[in-house]
């Protein structure tokens, strides 16, 4: 596991930035010329109910550095659980991490993810390149489409396994914008297309957050059969706003949640 914070988080952006292009874009688009003006108000990442590389094992490696868990989530319609988590130091990102509920799915895709799962080497899980190790099995471009039918989630694993799904630009961190209407409407006007299910922007001031994102870049996956582009990861925008007691609002709202999952979506 990771001692240090910042080199795991490093490692997770490199990883992340390997197939979604798009992100240095949103930093050009977003930021200055300085490197650290966008802040990164959380990361989210996927996995399996599995008891070998379950939520709690992603979990693990944050809680190693310091992160403590504090809220956690339910997706009825998707399937879904998760939990997110906070470091002491607030400067560093919040962490949100999701499970599929397999027990709940078809025997079809139970037995296709029991056949990843089994791939993963025990100690892999452990190590402390796990969070950002991408797949561990290989499957066909059909395993693929068999899965997307039935869950886009289970889809987006098969090809891409571990690794950040999306980071957040932090807008009430930004020098250059204040809301985030202006920030959905300079992306569009530098053509990136933004997730509107449930609208453009999630959420609003009445539950504290809200939430944008752009749509998954599209990237070329090698799979067992042939290459095949598919959508990588996306990159979300986040404002938050004071509770009553004037201290800033860190958790998520599922409602909205429900909807960035979609992100990932084929389009």
């Amino acid at each position: 596991m990771h001692t240090d914070v910042n080199t795991l988080f490093e490692n997770l952006w490199q990883n992340y930035l390997a197939v979604t292009p798009s992100a240095v874009k949103v930093h050009e688009l977003l930021g200055s010329t300085q490197k650290d003006d966008i802040i990164n108000d959380h990361i989210a990442l996927r996995t399996f109910n599995h008891e070998k590389i379950g939520l709690e094992k992603l979990a693990a490696h944050f809680l190693a550095v310091g992160y403590k868990e504090c809220g956690e989530y339910h997706f009825e319609a998707k399937k879904l659980y998760a939990k997110h988590y906070e470091h002491p130091d607030t400067t560093q990102p919040k962490v949100f991490i999701s499970e599929l509920l397999v027990d709940k799915c078809s025997p079809e895709l139970q037995a296709i993810v029991t056949d990843m799962v089994d791939s993963i080497d025990a100690d892999a899980v452990t190590n402390d390149n796990f969070l950002y190790s991408g797949t561990h099995w290989q499957v066909s471009s059909d395993t693929y489409k068999k899965l997307l039918a039935e869950s886009e989630y289970a889809a987006w694993m098969s090809a891409w396994g571990y690794r950040a799904n999306h980071f957040t630009v932090n807008i009430n961190e930004l020098a250059k914008f204040d809301n985030i209407e202006d920030v959905n409407q300079a992306l569009k006007d530098a053509g990136f297309a933004l997730n509107t299910s449930g609208g453009e922007i999630k959420g609003s001031a009445e539950v504290l957050l809200e939430q944008s994102s752009t749509l998954a870049d599209d990237f070329a996956v090698e799979f067992s059969d042939k290459k095949m582009t598919v959508p990588s990861c996306f990159y979300e925008f986040a404002l938050r706003y004071n509770k009553p007691d004037g201290e800033i609002y860190t958790g998520f709202v599922a409602a909205s949640a429900d909807k960035i999952f979609e992100s990932t979506n084929a389009r």
